[in-house]
């Protein structure tokens, strides 16, 4: 588990093969509760390859010095995130 909010990732493996692939990472808000938003690839196991870029936006609570996953948004496409950028752009300005 993660003590720092830099420690935080979604990277994961399964029998040493990386299943999850972190692009990148940035973080929206940080403290006991913490948000990041992920980007981040999936290996497709039948083409042996990792797939689209797709996007995570996950919130963390701190608990006993630790991290914690609480609950989580995925983003499956660009054109699913693009449309989310849109509407956020039209609400703010």
């Amino acid at each position: 588990m993660a003590t720092t909010v830099e420690e935080i990732t979604i990277n994961y493996s399964e029998d040493n093969q990386l299943i999850v692939k972190e692009l990148d990472k940035v973080v929206l808000s940080k403290g006991a509760w913490t948000i990041i938003v992920f980007r981040y690839q999936e290996f497709n196991r039948a083409k042996g390859e990792f797939g689209p870029e797709k996007f995570s936006i996950r919130r963390y609570q701190k608990v006993d010095g630790t991290y914690r996953p609480k609950s989580k948004f995925n983003i499956s496409s660009q054109a699913q995130a693009q449309k989310i950028v849109e509407a956020l752009g039209a609400w703010i300005d």
